[in-house]
Parts: structure tokens; sequence; C-alpha cells
């Protein structure tokens, strides 16, 4: 599933990876070992589980995935929606015919990193947590 845009089409360990982009790289190359069934819910998860490990650890790193935050917002803008669905379950939801949810994901995660990377900074995403921010 690896598109042209994708910066990285070789996979490695995931303690190689430098970001939740580098990351969310090497599920793409990956996805049935990464996201069981294909559901988006268990990538939704391994996202939050990430989230949490960096504010354990106390790294900071733009982070836009919590719900409510900047992925969420952009992809409730795109579809002109406002709804209470996490990204996950919208994006399930709405999944065209001829495609999968979780190749719907990374054709939107790589729109919204077109369109959003000058505008992630550590500062502005970070420090969210649901319900903070």
């Amino acid at each position: 599933m690896p598109t042209e845009d994708s910066p990285c089409h070789t996979a490695k360990h995931w303690r190689d990876c430098t970001d939740v982009y580098d990351f969310l790289d090497q599920i793409r190359l990956r996805p049935g070992m990464w996201v069981p069934g294909g559901s988006l819910l268990h990538l939704q998860s391994l996202l939050t589980g990430y989230r949490v490990a960096l504010g354990v650890h106390g790294i900071e790193e733009p982070f836009a995935f919590w719900p409510e935050d900047d992925f969420d917002r952009w992809l409730q803008e795109q579809r002109g929606i406002a709804d209470s669905l996490t990204w996950a379950a919208e994006i399930e939801r709405s999944t065209p015919v001829g495609s999968t949810p979780v190749e719907e994901f990374f054709r939107l995660l790589d729109d919204f990193r077109r369109e959003n990377a000058r505008d992630l900074t550590p500062d502005a995403t970070t420090n969210r947590r649901p319900g903070h921010g």
C-alpha cells in the first residue's frame, strides 16, 4: 500500500522510527501486522499508546491524533461534518466502495500531511490531551 508520496518504502524495526509519521509509514508497509482485521480502532489504540508513551517519557513531539485534535478537526472540515465520531469511526463509516478503511486512512493522512505539515509545531500539538486543548 505504499504510495509515490510515501517518504519511506523500506520496512525497518519500529525502534528505528523517528516520529509518529515514520511509525505510520511502517504501518502502511505492513498493515496486516499492525492493524488486525483492518480495523482503524486498532490503529487508533496504537496511536493512543504512542502518545501516552511520549508523555510518560517526557518526549516533545508533534502529535495530531488525539480525539478532537488536528487530524480529527481537519477530517471534519474536509467532509463538511460536525460529528462526535472519532476519526477512526468516521473513516470506517464512510470508506468509499472499492477501498478499505486502512487504505482510506493513509490516503487521508497523505492529504493531511501535505496541507498541514507547515502548520504543525511542537508547541501547537505536543502537549494536548483529550479535554485539555
